[in-house]
């Protein structure tokens, strides 16, 4: 393996439009394309194989490979422009490597097939807004969309904070500062901290990890930001427990009022494969935080949002996943077996009927 060897492999993957590729000892190349892996027929990779892929991409980075190293995320670029998001890690004492495809430009929400109703939550004047879903589902790719919207038609100072940077932005209307953890800061929390005194409109934290950095994100939205960041669940309810879960319970009551009070809206995504099984197609809850939902987040009534959901469909354009999934039925996109796969109720079948 060398540098050309490297560069061809991850050529191909751009070529064919994968998600992602694998390299680990023992096996060739992986290519995950319309989601499923793909085995090539390169030839078995080495450990020296992986260490040398491993060492290529942290010295990019500005960073060393070290013996005691057992996971690591970072980026990757292709003298082409081409990115890449990087897993570095150990199995089985040898390094593994998996490389997420970063597509190389940003989809407008038409391009993407997402819901129009993106860009009125994108307008809020602060708040903040999370997409959330299951990894390899699009919450980046959603995310970059909605930045980009904010870039070209928005005069904001718009702060990013990533592990790692994924999308490249060129600063149009707005003014975007993109900083990594790790190489232009320590973390997320000292990141925020800092964004706080840089003359912020708009803030997107890449992923709240911890209590701490939920807490800055809420700080941040409170004192009249606006603060995007993602989370890997699969709805607003499973949104809203996870946020308040991180915190002690005896933070809890509070950490719920807070958020009832500065919570804008929440944007779920799970992809699903149309009936042809060539495309992937994005499934969409969205959750805004209108005055009746708020008052469920406040007291506690999580059970309830999903109805809420469904009934503000016409007046505020949300909808349940559920509720998409009929539509995308009823166009005949995707098959009904498809749809029960990603469907959490149990009569996905009676609402296709009955709508």
């Amino acid at each position: 393996m060398d540098a050309k060897v490297l560069d061809k492999i991850l050529g191909i993957a751009f070529e064919k439009r994968v998600s992602d590729v694998h390299f680990e000892v023992d096996n060739p190349p992986f290519f995950r394309g319309r989601g499923q892996l793909i085995r090539s027929k390169l030839p078995s990779l080495t450990p020296g194989d992986t260490e040398f892929i491993s060492k290529t991409i942290l010295e990019q980075n500005g960073r060393a490979l070290f013996a005691d190293l057992k996971e690591v995320d970072a980026a990757y670029a292709l003298p082409d422009g081409g990115r890449f998001r990087v897993s570095i890690f150990r199995q089985r004492r040898h390094l593994g490597v998996v490389m997420r495809v970063i597509p190389p430009n940003i989809g407008s929400f038409k391009e993407l097939q997402l819901p129009p109703v993106l860009a009125d939550i994108a307008k809020a004047p602060n708040g903040l807004i999370l997409v959330t879903g299951p990894t390899g589902n699009g919450k980046s790719t959603t995310l970059a969309s909605i930045l980009e919207f904010l870039n070209e038609t928005q005069s904001y100072n718009i702060i990013t904070i990533e592990d790692p940077i994924e999308f490249l932005f060129t600063s149009k209307k707005s003014c975007i500062i993109q900083r990594e953890v790790g190489i232009d800061t320590h973390g997320f929390d000292q990141a925020l901290k800092a964004a706080l005194r840089m003359d912020p409109d708009v803030i997107m934290v890449g992923e709240m990890r911890d209590a701490e950095t939920i807490d800055a994100c809420l700080k941040a939205a409170e004192t009249g930001h606006l603060v995007f960041s993602t989370l890997h669940t699969q709805g607003a309810v499973s949104t809203i427990n996870r946020l308040i879960g991180n915190f002690p319970p005896d933070s809890q009551e509070i950490v719920r009022q807070r958020l009832a009070d500065i919570l804008v809206a929440t944007v779920s995504l799970r992809l699903i494969k149309d009936k042809a099984g060539e495309s992937l197609y994005p499934v969409v809850e969205v959750m805004r935080n209108t005055t009746t939902i708020q008052a469920c987040i406040r007291e506690g009534r999580l059970e309830e949002i999903e109805k809420y959901i469904e009934n503000g469909q016409s007046e505020y354009h949300m909808q349940s996943m559920d509720q998409h999934l009929v539509a995308l039925c009823k166009k005949g996109i995707i098959s009904m077996e498809a749809a029960k796969s990603i469907s959490r109720s149990m009569d996905l079948e009676r609402k296709l009927m009955f709508t």
